[in-house]
């Protein structure tokens, strides 16, 4: 709840020409589409011409009265971003072999559906993950997140060997799963 409070205020700020909101959303979202753009044949100053085409579209629909930004900021320039290189690539004859497997006809409310769903799915994991307690969030965490091997996880919670580590994990890992589609099946 708080991340989406933050996020409309940034859409408000954005709206309003507030500084501190563009460039909180520069800097949480620039390299997100330099990234895009230059691992598909784009140079830096692409980059930046995309983010910048991408930012005035979201500047122009927060602008409007009736918009709600129904995903992540993130989420929504991404996407932007994508369609506009797309777009670029093609009117120069760059259209590469890496870009092919992309789908061109999906519409950007598309691409956004996509994202909501995933954000929404990760936010019902984070609630479940957090709601589970010590010691499974940890070995969870550590396992999956810091990608500890099951001797370090067994030496860090104090198992007798990485066997036991192990059983712990799983253990955790059936209460997250049962956690989370508990969470997710009655739409939380």
């Amino acid at each position: 709840m708080k991340s989406e409070l933050i996020e409309q205020n940034l859409i408000i700020g954005l709206a309003n020409n507030d500084s501190k909101a563009i460039e909180t959303i520069y800097k949480q979202n620039f390299n997100m589409v330099q990234s895009l753009v230059l691992n598909n044949n784009g140079s830096y100053d692409d980059a930046r011409d995309i983010f910048q085409e991408s930012l005035i579209t979201l500047y122009e629909k927060a602008s409007q009265e009736s918009f709600v930004l129904s995903c992540k900021i993130s989420t929504y320039l991404y996407s932007v971003a994508r369609r506009l290189w797309l777009k670029r690539l093609q009117q120069l004859g760059k259209y590469v072999n890496s870009m092919d497997n992309l789908e061109e006809t999906v519409s950007l409310g598309d691409d956004i559906e996509i994202h909501q769903k995933r954000d929404h799915d990760y936010e019902i994991m984070e609630r479940a993950l957090n709601s589970m307690g010590e010691p499974c969030k940890s070995i969870l965490e550590g396992f999956y997140v810091k990608k500890m091997d099951m001797q370090t996880l067994a030496q860090e919670f104090g198992y007798t060997n990485a066997d036991n580590a192990k059983n712990q994990k799983y253990k955790c890992l059936i209460r997250l799963k049962k956690l989370f589609f508990t969470q997710y099946n009655i739409g939380e």
